[in-house]
């Protein structure tokens, strides 16, 4: 490994950027391209204003292969000749990763501080140590490890924002990045580094949902002048039950392969229950399902829209992710499996991977525990950084050198 790269000293200065997904990722996304530029990427930076008007960032980083080997391995015939001279040989790796964070109200691990990392016990803790900055810092080590004239084939590093809600940097990288075409273009090995504890994960759900707004006329509850929202909201909320008990028990909406094998139908209601003695004027009904590759549950939730309809409420559709199938079977998974000597399987979380559909070799895998994730206390072993960076060191010389 690169001297100057110290990956526990890397995660813990990443952790101290609060990048919760409401505020801009710029800072953290300079400090990578920092990085990322002494390790000789080159990087292609992106922008997009969130529905807030925050500014968002994501990065393509690309560090190509050494071309005077590419050629001597060209005039063997170990390397197609066309490829090397438009710059390109065969094979490549790309990572996706994310750079924002869930929010971290009540932190109760170590130092009382989620943006503070702390390294006790074998663990470092803090806001986004597991999900998902850890792993971005495996594969830097990985990448700081090998020098490039080593290299073959393009090594891409990818981070986006806004995964933690509704995957909008991933879709605004599929729309407008030029690096990301480049990707597409060569189809490499793409490896998406969420936390699966090294083990690769060949399928998972996706997410979407929506909400119903109920409005009525705020008063004193002890005067008839009101209009209480949540009236109209119980005949909604009896058939949002009903919808969700035929989502569990209709065999149509249930696919064996996830666990678990249903759309985990999920909805709730508010109407801000400012005082108990004002009648409430706003009622709001949401609902998330996770949706598998043959099942969105689209008519059941165009049955709650028509009944929304009926009663006169609000309805909206919030923007989701797609589910991710690579047959376990296929040569890219198999590939990784034997890399990690894990048995492929599928997950029930959603990732950006869903919304590479044009890259045909994808696989979700990277360091730490999903169960750690988003927690109060989030850390990431330092065991599992340690056989990230190993993991990560093997598929970059697997695919790429």
């Amino acid at each position: 490994m690169s001297t100057s790269f110290d990956p526990i000293a890397t995660l813990c200065r990443l952790i101290a950027y609060p990048s919760v997904s409401d505020q801009s990722n710029a800072t953290i996304s300079d400090d990578v391209t920092d990085v990322l530029q002494s390790l000789n990427f080159d990087v292609e930076r992106t922008e997009y204003l969130d529905p807030a008007g925050t500014t968002k960032v994501n990065l393509v980083a690309r560090r190509d292969g050494d071309q005077a080997t590419s050629a001597r391995l060209a005039d063997r015939g170990l390397v197609d000749r066309g490829l090397v001279d438009r710059g390109l040989a065969d094979g490549g790796l790309a990572y996706f990763c994310h750079t924002d964070v869930v929010p971290a109200q009540d932190w109760t691990g170590p130092g009382g501080d989620p943006f503070n990392a702390v390294n006790e016990n074998g663990r470092i803790y803090g806001r986004g140590s597991c999900d998902m900055k850890g792993s971005l810092v495996a594969m830097l080590a990985a990448a700081a490890q090998i020098d490039s004239s080593e290299q073959t084939a393009p090594l891409w590093i990818a981070c986006t924002a806004d995964e933690e809600v509704g995957f909008q940097g991933a879709k605004d990288l599929v729309k407008q990045s030029a690096g990301y075409r480049q990707i597409v273009d060569r189809q490499p090995m793409s490896i998406i580094g969420e936390p699966t504890q090294l083990g690769a994960v060949h399928a998972h759900k996706g997410i979407t949902g929506f909400a119903m707004t109920s409005r009525g006329l705020a008063a004193h509850s002890s005067l008839d002048q009101g209009i209480n929202a949540n009236e109209a909201m119980v005949p909604m909320l009896q058939t949002l039950l009903e919808l969700c008990d035929q989502s569990r028990t209709d065999p149509k909406y249930r696919d064996a392969r996830f666990e678990p094998p249903t759309l985990s139908w999920n909805f709730g209601v508010s109407d801000g229950d400012s005082a108990i003695n004002i009648t409430p004027e706003k009622s709001t009904a949401w609902v998330t399902i996770r949706t598998m590759p043959e099942i969105d549950g689209e008519d059941l939730i165009q049955v709650a829209k028509a009944k929304a309809e009926e009663l006169g409420l609000e309805f909206k559709r919030y923007s989701g992710g797609a589910p991710l199938w690579i047959d376990r079977d296929a040569g890219c998974i198999q590939a990784i499996g034997d890399l990690t000597q894990s048995d492929p399987k599928t997950v029930c979380y959603a990732t950006d991977g869903g919304e590479f559909g044009e890259l045909s070799q994808r696989v979700v895998c990277g360091p730490g525990n999903i169960a750690q994730a988003h927690t109060t206390d989030e850390y990431l072993e330092l065991d599992q950084l340690e056989k990230g960076i190993d993991l990560f060191t093997r598929a970059i010389r697997r695919w790429c050198c």
